[in-house]
């Protein structure tokens, strides 16, 4: 009897302490674990995940004839170079990538709490006695060093900070969480006579290094002990993150000043730029974190920011990747936990400000299978509800990992030992509006 978990074995589970006495057995398979099994066309995938929540209507889904109670100064809508799709006219750029991207403008689950929200999109699965991994720890499990990854960085990155709404890695526990980059990739160290401000040179934290094992008496004591042995693997591979290759991975002046420029300087544009250079080198899973979405207030003074960024960055690099041979076999995943109500509050302390909106919110998925220059759903004439083709959390992740070539119905590794599939099925009374068909 086979009793493969999509590639990883149950011996191999065993030896990693994840797999208690129940054996592994696959349940019945729905129609897209079929798809699934049909091959894979993504090998990574870079989530832009807006944190807060982006709204719908001065994004992907223009509401021009709302009235300015729900458009504010943003109503204009611009055409597309696919025609009969129309974005926000603060997108100009994006306007001219359409081809590349499908929009779905019909996602929903009812809630507007950050952290339940984000646990739902990100894992496809409500709340519940277990705590799920989400969409990057899966992939980190079924991509990642078990199947063949060997590269210098972790299968699974966020960029910059980590999301603090809840446990990415959930009962998959610390091996399968992300390693977060930290710092800025806008900003730059700059050599004075040799030595790196802000910081200190090489040499001095190598020579800091050798100093500190010097005087450590108690790790030469503990030599061959085995805990000891794996602390010192720990170190060895934290100073290869800071002088070997895996820095030349993370270092941005090694790209053309024009294309930086092309990207544009901030944040997230030089985050753009790093998640092409990590999917370039095989790592299967990116994660954007691009922070300011959550806009209670002054919603409109913040967008005049924000919009032109997020334009700039992400047109870039869907541009970027098509230039290179990379967005057929990289997935661009654009989200939020929700998006935002579409009546604004002018009333203080709001003062043009847009609440919390789980009813009704835009993604965009992009490459790796997904088909663009497409619209999947529809919401009504305010942009407040769906009225064609409800799509759920679990149908986006579902579809993304049916071209990752992952099988929904394969068992994830648990402490518990618990026949845990790798997403829900309708038995588990999961709404579900099926697979996205119509863009894959």
């Amino acid at each position: 009897m086979n009793h493969s978990t999509g590639g990883i074995t149950r011996r191999e589970m065993i030896k990693l302490g994840l797999l208690g006495t129940a054996g592994l057995v696959f349940g019945t398979r729905a129609p897209w674990a079929e798809a699934a099994a049909q091959g894979a066309t993504a090998k990574s995938v870079i989530q832009i995940w807006m944190w807060g929540g982006p709204s719908q209507i001065d994004t992907f889904d223009p509401k021009p004839d709302a009235g300015y109670d729900y458009t504010g100064p943003l109503a204009e809508a611009i055409a597309t170079n696919v025609e009969g799709i129309q974005i926000n006219a603060a997108l100009p750029l994006l306007a001219q990538q359409a081809d590349k991207y499908a929009i779905i403008r019909s996602m929903t689950h009812g809630v507007n709490a950050h952290e339940t929200a984000s646990y739902i999109v990100q894992t496809g699965r409500w709340p519940g006695r277990l705590v799920f991994p989400c969409a990057g720890a899966v992939v980190s499990v079924f991509k990642g060093y078990h199947h063949g990854y060997d590269g210098i960085v972790a299968p699974y990155i966020v960029l910059t900070q980590p999301q603090g709404r809840f446990s990415e890695a959930g009962f998959l526990g610390q091996g399968y969480k992300p390693f977060a980059t930290g710092g800025d990739p806008n900003k730059e160290c700059f050599e004075v006579e040799g030595i790196v401000a802000p910081g200190i040179t090489d040499e001095r934290q190598l020579g800091r290094r050798k100093l500190l094992h010097s005087v450590d008496m108690l790790g030469k004591a503990m030599a061959g002990n085995v805990q000891f042995a794996r602390l010192d693997e720990c170190e060895d591979n934290a100073y290869d993150l800071m002088f070997g290759d895996a820095r030349k991975l993370f270092d941005l002046s090694d790209e053309p000043d024009d294309l930086r420029e092309q990207y544009g300087h901030s944040t997230f544009g030089q985050s753009c730029l790093m998640a092409r250079r990590l999917v370039e080198e095989g790592v299967p899973y990116v994660t954007i974190n691009y922070k300011g979405w959550d806009t209670h207030k002054q919603h409109f003074e913040t967008m005049q920011r924000k919009l032109p960024e997020m334009d700039q960055g992400m047109a870039t690099l869907l541009t970027d990747l098509s230039d290179r041979g990379l967005l057929d076999s990289t997935i661009v995943w654009w989200s939020g936990e929700f998006g935002r109500t579409p009546r604004v509050q002018w009333d203080p302390p709001w003062n043009g400000g847009r609440g919390h909106c789980g009813a009704c919110f835009s993604a965009v998925l992009a490459g790796g299978g997904f088909r663009g220059g497409r619209v999947v759903g529809a919401s009504d004439e305010k942009g407040e509800h769906v009225v064609e083709r409800p799509v759920y959390p679990v149908d986006l992740i579902g579809s993304m990992y049916v071209l990752l070539g992952i099988d929904p119905d394969a068992l994830l590794p648990n402490p518990r030992g618990l026949d845990v599939p790798v997403l829900p099925s309708a038995a588990d009374g999961v709404k579900t509006g099926g697979r996205l068909t119509e863009i894959m």
